[in-house]
């Protein structure tokens, strides 16, 4: 059965951590790893600072071989980073022990959700933690909820479907609204703009997706 482990770790105890806190002030979010012979590509979504700064300072940083902005949306960027060895522990035990990242964001600190086949992976990635020194703060391992399957056929982040559920509860879909984005805005402690974009996108992706069942494509 598949394991979800939920952890938090400081950007100094990862490679990748730190190349990507040094310029610009940006706020990361991982989407995905990609191994390449001996070298990782993660996909990162930055927003929220400087993007030109923060370009400059990655590929001023020994280990990156490349920087490539793929696309902007919004206020949000995306980018591949090819690193020039195996150079980045953290994300390499991840690839070792066939981990899959379900969720990685943070400038200083980071939030890792990450998926294992089976119970042994995740006791592998422990060990590999182990043996390179990696501290990580553990805050949850548990099996694979169907609520997350669901999520992860969604596409949803654990935001977006937070933001959702909270909606329904409070009466925001409902007509006349009994609640307002300023009254979620308020209980999950984001802004209004925050808020708005998670809904938009969740229920996007909900709506297409029923679409897409209804029509059997």
């Amino acid at each position: 059965m598949s394991i979800v482990a939920e952890f938090t770790i400081d950007a100094e105890q990862f490679l990748l951590g730190r190349v990507l806190r040094t310029g610009g002030g940006m706020d990361i979010e991982i989407e995905r790893v990609v191994p390449a012979s001996k070298r990782v590509m993660p996909y990162v979504w930055v927003s929220g600072g400087d993007r030109r700064a923060f370009e400059e300072s990655v590929r001023g940083t020994d280990e990156v071989r490349e920087l490539l902005h793929l696309d902007t949306i919004g206020t949000r960027s995306l980018y591949r980073i090819t690193w020039d060895e195996t150079v980045e522990s953290l994300i390499y035990g991840m690839v070792e022990t066939d981990a899959t990242i379900l969720e990685a964001h943070g400038r200083d600190n980071w939030l890792f959700r990450i998926r294992f086949n089976d119970h042994p992976s995740l006791s592998a990635f422990s060990d590999y933690c182990e043996r390179h020194d990696i501290r990580l703060d553990v805050r949850r391992v548990h099996d694979l909820s169907a609520a997350e399957l669901n999520d992860r056929r969604l596409d949803l982040t654990p935001e977006q479907r937070e933001t959702i559920e909270l909606a329904l509860e409070r009466g925001y879909f409902e007509v006349p609204r009994r609640a307002t984005l300023s009254d979620l805005s308020g209980e999950l402690g984001v802004s209004q703009q925050a808020v708005s974009e998670r809904l938009r996108r969740g229920t996007n992706k909900v709506m297409r997706a029923l679409v897409d069942g209804a029509l059997g494509t």
